[in-house]
């Protein structure tokens, strides 16, 4: 991702722009001779970025920097170098590469982050776990179940993806206010200027062109991009956020280190680095939308400049950062540590309390008064609750409607009513339907490298 963005692949990026150019010109008749655009070809690849420093300090363009140190290694083609252009025909073209490449990469790193995540919930599906809402224990789900919701997450992220690499188009050739001016008057003909687009748009892998430009191409498209990142920003966060709060109650664990040191102060720590970072990275991208929303919003007329610092910073910001997390939120997935005996104890503590309903309509089938029972249930729930806020570590709800007349219910039928496999209802089923509808058929076309597994340094 870094090579995406670094300096020197961009400088070769522009001068396959500039060749390009100088080719399809003389294909439809501009007089640029052969031997002008060998020699662009020859010196491609020769980027002395000292010297582009150099000649930017005195010019004070970037673009015209790269133009002249170009024209140096290749004289015979200077005249003919940026033929009819404007910057942004090299920046604004070459941004777009950068944007579907770059995407490129976080999709195969979505791929990476979700193959995990997948079989983990396979193997978890039918490990019934205290459900949680607001925070509070709720009805049992499954570890696995609980997984999918990640999972789904991560899908949700990868099909915006696609669909934004289906929609990006070619800025082209379209001169400085985007009216195409400068080419209608090198090729003397509108038919020609839109082959020239459309055989730039085909040889650069895109699809076609925006319909319009002013002098850039929509900056709504660096919007669209930086959404759908910061959209794997706001999943990825809510992953690590659960991961880190399941660590504090002891039931997963993310990866820890067989001599990994959890603090320097306190050796019995385990504390959940990876994921906290994964939220940290995740809260600088989320904040990179507004750049590029705000940027949107200010383009006046066909365009200002005070788009070009914030969007080289944010942008390559954003890539980078996307990356780094799903890096880390792959290597969290394939590593994470089920807990079951803390699980089950944690769902035994509460599990009376969640099938309160259930002892209601099993009492009033033996002939007992709903009204009455109900409220008989209600008080025996809160005296265990208070005993177990308290400080008990068991939970005596059972015992107390087991010894209830009224209800009539003994503690052997009490706890058949609290199996808690009979009480995830389709958990394991979801985790087969979005697994096998969903994931299975996207996994099986991935690439192997896709697949592996994501080494962190740190």
């Amino acid at each position: 991702m870094a090579d995406v963005f670094s300096p020197a692949r961009q400088a070769r990026t522009w001068r396959d722009l500039w060749i390009a150019l100088a080719e399809t010109e003389r294909d439809l008749g501009v007089d640029v001779p052969g031997e002008a655009i060998e020699a662009m070809r020859a010196a491609r690849d020769e980027v002395d970025l000292e010297r582009v420093a150099e000649l930017e300090a005195d010019l004070r363009h970037d673009v015209m920097a790269h133009v002249h140190h170009f024209g140096e290694l290749a004289p015979t083609a200077k005249a003919y170098i940026h033929l009819g252009a404007t910057s942004c025909f090299v920046t604004d073209n070459a941004g777009l590469i950068q944007l579907r490449q770059g995407l490129e990469i976080v999709r195969s790193r979505l791929i990476a982050a979700i193959a995990p995540l997948a079989g983990f919930a396979e193997r978890w599906k039918d490990l019934p776990t205290l459900g949680y809402t607001h925070w509070q224990p709720a009805q049992p789900t499954t570890v696995g179940k609980r997984a999918t919701l990640w999972l789904q997450d991560l899908l949700l992220d990868l099909e915006q993806v696609d669909a934004v690499l289906g929609e990006l188009r070619f800025r082209g050739a379209r001169g400085t206010t985007g009216t195409e001016d400068s080419f209608l008057e090198l090729l003397g003909d509108g038919a020609k200027v839109d082959t020239l687009n459309d055989r730039l748009a085909a040889r650069f892998g895109f699809a076609g062109t925006y319909d319009v430009v002013g002098q850039t191409y929509p900056r709504k498209v660096d919007h669209r991009v930086l959404a759908v990142l910061a959209g794997i920003g706001a999943s990825t966060a809510k992953f690590g956020g659960d991961v880190r709060l399941l660590q504090s109650f002891g039931e997963i664990e993310e990866p820890f280190g067989s001599r990994q040191i959890g603090s320097s102060a306190m050796p019995y720590k385990r504390n959940p680095m990876r994921s906290e970072r994964i939220c940290s990275l995740a809260r600088h991208l989320c904040a990179l939308e507004i750049d590029a929303s705000w940027t949107a919003s200010v383009q006046g007329l066909e365009r200002t400049l005070d788009d070009s610092a914030v969007r080289r910073i944010a942008i390559s910001d954003a890539f980078l950062c996307t990356d780094a997390i799903l890096q880390i939120v792959s290597n969290v997935a394939s590593g994470l540590v089920v807990h079951e005996a803390v699980i089950g104890a944690r769902l035994a503590k509460y599990l009376p309390f969640l099938v309160v309903e259930r002892v209601l309509i099993a009492g009033v089938a033996k002939g007992g008064d709903r009204q009455d029972l109900h409220e008989r249930l209600r008080r025996h729930a809160m005296d265990a609750r208070t005993r177990i806020d308290d400080g008990a570590s068991d939970n005596d709800f059972f015992e107390r409607v087991a010894n209830d007349e009224a209800v009539d219910l003994t503690m052997t039928e009490l706890e058949a009513l609290a199996d808690p496999t009979a009480l995830v209802g389709r958990a394991p089923a979801q985790v087969d339907r979005l697994l096998r509808g969903r994931v299975d058929v996207m996994l099986a076309a991935a690439k192997p490298e896709e697949l592996g597994p994501t080494v962190l340094r740190v």
